[in-house]
């Protein structure tokens, strides 16, 4: 959705189309549900931040992991 959204924003930047402009509608309400926002500067930054998260829970997961035996190095 992230990229989506920046895509379209770019492509109305450079040349506006109604089709695209509809679809980025779309998507800037569906990233404000979708984290809870009522601002899509705010749902992005929301979004962004859901994302470092997830990106470092699975580094951790994938640190404490020996890649031989599949168990967890921790505890």
């Amino acid at each position: 959705m992230l990229t989506r959204y920046a895509t379209l924003r770019i492509a109305q930047a450079e040349r506006y189309s109604p089709v695209a402009a509809r679809e980025l509608e779309d998507i800037t309400y569906t990233l404000c549900v979708m984290t809870g926002t009522a601002g899509i500067r705010e749902a992005v930054a929301r979004a962004d931040a859901l994302l470092t998260g997830e990106r470092a829970a699975a580094d951790i997961r994938t640190t404490d992991v020996d890649d031989e035996s599949g168990r967890t190095l921790v505890g």
